[in-house]
């Protein structure tokens, strides 16, 4: 029998992404630079969400292939949703307390986490992506720890849910932090215009830093967490000595990819589908800037839509070519 609270983790694995580009569509609208060109960006996330609703074809795969027994929260459960809660606290007071900023507080936990800790490494970096949140928008470790836990919940909760998709952690984390910002009645950061004049540049290191990604994890066999905290960490230091302005954005950029790159090769399953759906991240990272600003796992959502759209749209393509034969 399915249990439902699968069922739930299933659920809010659709509607944080979801909510993540009704938010971007929001933002834009709102912008006193709205024009034609914004219009044409909200098509394009209106077409990436209508990528997202055909991986609802996920429902079918989690039912049939993951059904299993009422059994209830057991051990390893409450470890990885503590090992959540904690990864969060310790990036936030490294980016904070420490200065380290997100990217590099996030990707040095995976590192440590994934090198010394294999067992707990994937609750911790799920955890990290919570703790890259803004301080204007948690302004303390306490309001970390309520959004660490419930995205360790959700942790447990979407374990049979959309496996090997890049990005489903930071959509976890993302779902922690919505729901506290919205029961605590705390405000997301302030709102700025995609700069798309930087598509040229953005797009390309998305997807070198995807397929970087994916290299590292399944070539040189060192695993997605580390492949991924390798990529944030040599960006995060190289990006900002190399380019003062744009240097902390690319580093960002390359960070968010370094998600896609974690897909399995059943989801994603060439270094070409990885590229492709890197590329499309850096898109996907521009069109959500005004949304949720400053919450911890956006830059993971964001990758989790370009992957989903990809594999959605691949889906759809093959449903069209079986239909006309």
């Amino acid at each position: 029998m399915y249990r439902p609270v699968q069922f739930a983790g299933y659920v809010a694995l659709l509607l944080t992404p979801a909510a993540l580009l009704i938010s971007a569509v929001a933002g834009l609208s709102a912008l006193p630079a709205f024009s034609a060109g914004s219009l044409g960006v909200q098509t394009g996330i209106a077409l990436t969400l209508t990528g997202t609703a055909a991986a609802a074809a996920e429902r079918n795969r989690v039912v049939d292939e993951f059904a299993l027994d009422a059994a209830g929260f057991d051990r390893a459960d409450g470890r990885d949703a503590i090992a959540v809660t904690v990864g969060a606290l310790v990036t936030y007071g490294a980016s904070v307390g420490a200065e380290l900023g997100p990217v590099l507080a996030s990707a040095a936990v995976g590192l440590a986490a994934g090198l010394a800790l294999p067992r707990v490494a994937v609750p911790l970096y799920c955890g990290s992506f919570v703790g890259m949140a803004s301080p204007a928008v948690f302004p303390g470790p306490e309001f970390v720890a309520v959004a660490g836990l419930l995205a360790g919940l959700a942790f447990v909760a979407t374990a049979e849910s959309f496996g090997g998709f890049g990005g489903k952690l930071g959509t976890i984390a993302l779902f922690g932090c919505i729901i506290t910002v919205a029961c605590l009645g705390l405000e997301y950061g302030a709102t700025s215009a995609p700069a798309w004049d930087l598509v040229p540049i953005v797009v390309p290191v998305a997807a070198v830093a995807a397929v970087a990604t994916v290299l590292l994890g399944l070539r040189l066999e060192l695993g997605a967490v580390v492949g991924s905290a390798l990529v944030g960490t040599v960006a995060g230091i190289a990006f900002p000595l190399a380019l003062a302005e744009l240097g902390t954005t690319l580093a960002t950029v390359a960070f968010c990819a370094s998600f896609v790159g974690m897909s399995s090769t059943e989801r994603l399953t060439t270094a070409g589908h990885v590229g492709v759906a890197g590329g499309l991240c850096g898109l996907v990272y521009l069109a959500v800037t005004p949304a949720v600003a400053g919450a911890g796992g956006k830059l993971g959502t964001t990758a989790f839509v370009s992957c989903i759209a990809l594999v959605g749209l691949e889906e759809v393509r093959d449903a069209v070519a079986v239909s006309g034969e």
